[in-house]
């Protein structure tokens, strides 16, 4: 079921960007890409439509009484609620948003000012989200209630820290998802997280050719996935000590530009560069 999860992903984001492509290209969603390039951004938000698309089938499966995994059903109506909250919160910044940036200490500045920007509505709204999602999987801790929350909401941010060049967002995601599946297996709660991957590696060859960008609405999405899928497949230490490095990396943007670091490490650029435009 996951490896389906992920043909399917990739098959339906394909198409439904080739379908969708023409309303993108409305003015509403023209934005300036790191070349000075006029690009549609938002296109994530395909993402989260494969995600409901897929839910809603397993959904009609289910009720025609077939019974799907338990695990199944509860990681896939995780992830749509994941998906559907940061393709919203990351859509509001990417066409309401005025390009403030200054990360948390900025937005939190401007609060203090009396101003609620779009980046601080996402991040107070990513928390709420992280909360929802991971509450039937966090027991009745509240302590890991609060730490799978914030797992899932900080890893939607780190998500959007490396969305600064083509192609770089889905590729940070697709390793984690790799990691993650390569650890746990094929196991059926990560059927949704996989099929939200798949919707990524569908959009991964316009967006390394400069056709779109994911924006915030498919960069938090997809961050946010793969934190879920550590709640989702992880023991409660392993959540932990992944909690630990997120944090850690979403700190440690606040001084150091991981675009500067990819650039430096022969490696990791030639990784970053693959199948991207000259």
């Amino acid at each position: 079921m996951v490896i389906a999860a992920w043909i399917a992903g990739v098959l339906a984001a394909a198409g439904l960007w080739v379908l969708l492509a023409p309303a993108f290209g409305a003015a509403v969603f023209s934005r300036q890409n790191f070349r000075g390039r006029e690009l549609p951004t938002a296109a994530g938000v395909i993402v989260a439509l494969v995600v409901v698309v897929g839910y809603a089938v397993v959904a009609v499966i289910d009720a025609a009484g077939t019974d799907p995994d338990p695990d199944l059903l509860a990681g896939l109506q995780a992830t749509t609620l994941v998906v559907l909250g940061f393709a919203l919160l990351g859509l509001l910044d990417d066409l309401g948003g005025e390009g403030q940036s200054g990360g948390f200490r900025g937005h939190l500045a401007e609060l203090g000012r009396g101003r609620l920007t779009t980046g601080a509505a996402k991040l107070f709204g990513g928390a709420a989200v992280g909360v929802a999602a991971a509450a039937p999987f966090s027991g009745d801790s509240l302590g890991r209630l609060l730490a799978d929350g914030a797992l899932i909401a900080l890893a939607a941010n780190l998500g959007n820290l490396f969305d600064r060049a083509p192609g770089r967002a889905i590729k940070v995601a697709l390793l984690g998802g790799v990691i993650l599946v390569a650890a746990i297996g094929f196991e059926p709660q990560l059927v949704g997280p996989v099929l939200a991957l798949g919707a990524a590696a569908g959009l991964a060859l316009p967006d390394l050719r400069e056709r779109l960008m994911l924006g915030d609405a498919g960069a938090n999405a997809l961050g946010a996935v793969v934190g879920l899928g550590v709640v989702l497949a992880c023991t409660p230490t392993a959540r932990t000590v992944v909690l630990i490095v997120v944090a850690a990396l979403n700190l440690a943007s606040e001084w150091v530009s991981f675009s500067r670091v990819i650039d430096r490490v022969p490696p990791l650029r030639a990784v970053d560069q693959l199948g991207r435009r000259p």
